[in-house]
């Protein structure tokens, strides 16, 4: 038991003394990564932190390449493979160094036989078991998990792949984001790429359709990053409440249809439920309106299913306390109501129900949307 309780704070030490991992993720070359990690060297050597760069990969872009000035970097090691003199990251060089914090460019490189690793994502390991924190990029088709995905969409076969693990170990992962146009202006202006090779590009992987997918793959794949960082590091009781949304509506047709509409949308955005709860007071029972009112309401309650709501009928004339009940029962974040017909000053003035709403909504934790 003792053994195992040396072992385990053992590993709590280790893991505090293990170096912080950021990643900046991209869709694609050319987006930016390289000069955003060498505009964030330059912000934490301004704040005193000790930043070297282990490996950078300018691509001969003048505006990236501009940024090195005035950066430390750690010599490259020469290596001869098949006689020709190569150039590699020097992993040993960087630990016996020992700056706070490393850029390494290119997270997915493969290393030239020989190395102490077959890959840099290992040599980066290395550096953080050594308590050296870095700062790495890579692209999102280099995913191991997204390989397929990326050959699907570009039609490329990516042989270097990093595993999904590393991005679980990162600290911060960044998506650096652009629009497929920009992408595409950027390339154009020989950002990206010398002249020679443009035309192939835009033929090839710089299409609008590819990049829009492979924008998508970066910005799920980031969003997951966050959500499981939230699901392991953030108490529960201090989470972030899951939305759920209760769209009240009247026999008023008109006024309904926005309310589910609207909802609908907002539930999509937060992609959480929806309840649509329509409460018939006894002056609204089916004896008492008219044909086609009764139809519209029919038509309503149809759309709300149709857009994937949960549908409540209730019969009360106690409307707020109904609609209070619903809200507590089902656990609703937010209740959208339609706006009243009238002056909504009045409204507020004169009608009982909205008053009462208004109360007990400020008792509890939440929301009301009115929705115009």
């Amino acid at each position: 038991m003792a053994d195992t309780s040396v072992k385990n704070f053992l590993d709590l030490v280790k893991k505090s003394r293990r170096g912080k991992l950021k990643i900046y993720i991209g869709m694609s070359a050319g987006v930016g990564k390289s000069y955003r990690m060498l505009q964030e060297a330059h912000a934490l050597q301004r704040n005193g932190i000790g930043i070297q760069i282990g490996y950078i990969e300018t691509h001969n872009r003048a505006e990236t390449h501009a940024l090195l000035d005035g950066l430390p970097v750690i010599a490259r090691r020469k290596t001869f493979y098949k006689g020709k003199e190569l150039e590699e990251m020097d992993l040993q060089g960087i630990i016996n160094r020992h700056p706070e914090v490393v850029i390494v460019d290119e997270l997915a490189h493969t290393n030239i036989e020989g190395s102490k690793n077959s890959k840099r994502w290992q040599d980066v390991l290395d550096i953080l078991e050594a308590g050296i924190s870095v700062i790495t990029a890579v692209n999102i088709q280099h995913l191991e998990s997204l390989n397929e995905d990326v050959e699907q969409i570009t039609g490329i076969t990516i042989t270097e792949r990093i595993p999904d693990k590393i991005l679980d170990l990162a600290d911060e992962v960044v998506n650096i984001d652009l629009t497929a146009d920009e992408l595409v202006d950027r390339l154009r202006d020989g950002k990206i790429y010398e002249k020679a090779k443009i035309e192939r590009a835009l033929q090839n992987f710089f299409q609008s359709d590819k990049i829009l997918q492979l924008r998508e793959l970066a910005l799920k794949e980031v969003a997951h990053h966050v959500e499981r960082k939230i699901d392991t590091e953030i108490p529960k009781q201090i989470k972030l409440r899951p939305e759920k949304f209760l769209a009240c509506i009247s026999s008023n047709a008109e006024t309904a249809k926005i309310v589910i509409r609207k909802t609908a949308r907002l539930a999509s955005y937060y992609r959480s439920p929806w309840i649509v709860l329509y409460v018939q007071s006894s002056s609204e029972s089916l004896d008492r309106i008219k044909l086609d009112k009764q139809r519209h309401l029919i038509n309503n309650f149809k759309l709300a299913t149709e857009l994937g709501a949960e549908l409540i009928k209730l019969k009360s004339d106690a409307i707020t306390q109904t609609i209070m009940k619903v809200a507590e029962e089902k656990e609703v974040t937010t209740i959208c109501i339609g706006k009243p017909h009238l002056n909504l000053w009045q409204v507020i003035l004169r009608t009982a129900i909205f008053n009462e709403l208004l109360n007990k909504i400020a008792l509890t934790e939440t929301d009301l949307v009115i929705l115009s």
